[in-house]
């Protein structure tokens, strides 16, 4: 390859000489400048019509050299020029929760590791290796390593395959991805990552993105759920997602879904979702508004062995102003008594608070209205900088008959520490009824680094 691009270069440094020696050799020679004489009058550097003759003719420009190709790459040089994919994650969670004699105390480690190749003929392949360690011991009930005594901190110990995909992206409209992939759904509250949880949930899919115009659709099949508890709770699936989006206008986008969900080791959980969404954003002076809606209708689907039909909506309205961000959100899961809505591939911990009492809707549905508030500072310091302190209350209760079931403050504190390590530290403390989920108070400190 070296000795091919040492050819290239000469050949075009010869052509350029050529192209210089040539223009040399044609240049027409320069009239001798004479002094007027005392009859003649000055010369004003322009010829005399009269008495000039045709101006000399000039040799015509030579062609410019032909352009040199650039050699695609081969797929060797494509796996070379890739990125290296490294992360990893510290952290310490602490719960103490009401009717558990022992209090959580969880130091768990996460590591990525993985390569990313760059493109050859619009096809890019990615592999990823996850590993969670706990540090000093599992004090902590990770659901699967039966310490019942103490709280639930969702975090087992696992060594496995993260990500093994292939996408293949021929245009600007149009992409495709194969293998187990990270998938985030809109606002992840049917389909998404889960990634607060130190073991990512993935899917083995296959998905398909295109676009024209204003207009945007995706569809995915899914063929296995690796969720977060470790790949002992993990399952199959013969499942179908799409949804399109329509932009009519920065103010307003509209968007239809439907999710058919069916899995072999959890047949109740499998539903068939549709429903409809618009969001939109806008400035009104100097605070820009945004907002999003939706509404949706589940049912029981293919192995689910009971008969219902559940509704789903929600409402959010978020005001930015400087450095503050202030929002409300309303949102109502269904209830019949028996069971409740489900959202079993949501990314849960984002929603109805981060103490995690509710990632089961409860069988008389649930309401949850909150109010949050971000702020970011503009302080900078060389090691302290992107400050963001956001808090939220959460209210619950059932969507049959209106019960009370306790109400949430959620505080959390986010850093740069630099371009590729940041810091946070989180709260959520839940109390709950007399007769409901028991109440708890959860802590956070963690790290994160990314290459």
């Amino acid at each position: 390859m070296q000795g091919r691009l040492i050819r290239l270069g000469l050949a075009a440094a010869g052509t350029l000489m050529w192209c210089s020696v040539a223009a040399a050799q044609d240049q027409p020679p320069a009239p001798s400048a004479a002094a007027p004489t005392s009859d003649a009058p000055a010369s004003d550097g322009l010829p005399d019509s009269a008495t000039a003759g045709p101006p000399p003719a000039t040799a015509p420009e030579p062609p410019p050299p032909p352009e040199l190709a650039v050699p695609k790459p081969t797929p060797s040089e494509a796996i070379s020029a890739g990125k290296l994919i490294l992360e990893v994650r510290p952290r310490y969670e602490f719960v103490d929760q009401a009717g558990i004699a022992k209090n959580a105390n969880a130091y768990t480690v996460r590591t990525r590791l993985g390569w990313e190749t760059g493109d050859f003929r619009g096809f890019k392949a990615l592999i990823e290796m996850e590993d969670v360690r706990a540090v000093g011991g599992q004090k902590y009930n990770s659901t699967v390593n039966g310490r019942t005594t103490y709280p639930v901190v969702g975090d087992p110990p696992v060594t496995e395959l993260n990500r093994a995909q292939l996408s293949w992206t021929p245009s600007a409209n149009f992409s495709a991805v194969v293998g187990r992939q990270r998938i985030n759904l809109d606002d992840q509250r049917f389909i998404g990552a889960a990634a607060w949880r130190q073991d990512e949930q993935t899917f083995d899919a296959v998905r398909l993105d295109g676009s024209y115009g204003r207009l945007k659709a995706t569809y995915i099949y899914l063929d296995k759920i690796n969720r977060v508890f470790g790949e002992k709770l993990d399952w199959d699936s013969d499942s179908h997602a799409f949804n399109a989006t329509y932009a009519l206008a920065e103010p307003l986008k509209l968007q239809g879904f439907l999710y058919a969900l069916n899995f072999k080791q959890s047949p109740a959980n499998s539903t068939v979702t549709y429903g409809v969404r618009a969001t939109g954003q806008m400035w009104v002076s100097l605070v820009k508004l945004a907002y999003a809606g939706s509404y949706a209708h589940q049912r029981d689907y293919r192995s689910n062995p009971g008969t219902f039909g559940l509704d789903y909506w929600s409402g959010e309205v978020a005001g930015t102003f400087d450095i503050y961000t202030l929002k409300a959100n309303y949102e109502v899961l269904g209830g019949d008594g028996v069971r409740g809505f489900g959202t079993p591939l949501a990314t849960l911990h984002a929603f109805q608070g981060w103490a995690d009492v509710f990632l089961t809707t409860p069988t008389k549905g649930i309401k949850d209205a909150n109010l949050s508030l971000t702020v970011r500072p503009r302080l900078k310091a060389k090691y302290l900088y992107n400050l963001e302190f956001f808090g939220r209350y959460n209210d619950f209760h059932t969507d049959v008959g209106s019960a009370g079931l306790g109400h949430e403050w959620d505080l959390q504190a986010s850093a740069a520490i630099n371009p590729k390590l940041t810091a946070l530290v989180k709260l959520a403390d839940y109390h709950g009824p007399a007769l409901g989920p028991a109440s708890r108070t959860k802590v956070w400190v963690g790290f994160e680094y990314k290459l």
